[in-house]
């Protein structure tokens, strides 16, 4: 389970803190659901994922995890850029506390981000979508209770791309998945409930339909 309590967020400007990005966030969402994230361009849902994932903090309120959460599948960050690809998958290994089968994780790892030698080359030579398939393939290597994916099936070519989403549902029969996607075939067949962000603001909706329906609606209003 997953506790959203009164989540404020916003980011300093050049001219001081800017608007609020997320204002009075509240929001339980339970084990082993499948919850797609949807709102416009800019309502915040990629922010509401890194706060759900440890990688920021809210401005006020607070985020509880009961459970073991991924960082933000794919678009995380989170790599030193002057490592190669194999060293900071040694380093989360070593972070996650997996010494005594690291070799095996690591070749995980390399084989399913299929970037070739470049695992071996610093992150700061790689491009966006070999960044993108290495994020993913380390999020694949260890086990968490939910996982969260911001656009996670775009990463890489079409090949990766269909790689990804099979990976993808294997997942979603043994772990929670939060995800963020543009596109409603993909969050109608990985999800089960919704959350719609509009105004700084979170609804939450049993059926995945229903908060597609209400996004519609808010678009047209």
């Amino acid at each position: 389970m997953i506790i959203i309590e009164d989540v404020y967020k916003r980011y300093a400007t050049n001219h001081g803190p800017g608007p609020w990005v997320l204002n009075g966030v509240n929001l339980t969402i339970p084990a082993r659901t499948n919850v797609g994230l949807i709102g416009r361009n800019g309502a915040g849902k990629s922010t509401l994922l890194r706060l759900i994932g440890g990688i920021d903090e809210p401005t006020r309120g607070r985020v509880e995890r009961r459970c073991r959460v991924s960082w933000p599948m794919a678009r995380g960050g989170g790599l030193q850029n002057s490592l190669t690809g194999r060293q900071n998958s040694k380093f989360v290994c070593r972070l996650y506390g997996h010494e005594d089968d690291m070799e095996d994780r690591i070749e995980q790892i390399r084989d399913f981000a299929a970037i070739g030698r470049s695992f071996e080359q610093p992150i700061n030579t790689y491009s966006s979508g070999m960044r993108s398939r290495l994020q993913f393939a380390m999020s694949l290597a260890f086990d968490f209770d939910v996982y969260i994916s911001d656009e996670v099936t775009g990463a890489g070519d079409a090949s990766f791309r269909a790689k990804a989403a099979k990976a993808f549902r294997k997942l979603v029969d043994r772990s929670g998945i939060i995800m963020v996607s543009h596109g409603e075939e993909t969050l109608r067949a990985f999800c089960k409930s919704g959350i719609l962000l509009d105004g700084g603001t979170a609804t939450w909706f049993d059926d995945i339909s229903d908060a597609l329906d209400a996004y519609k609606e808010s678009i047209a209003a």
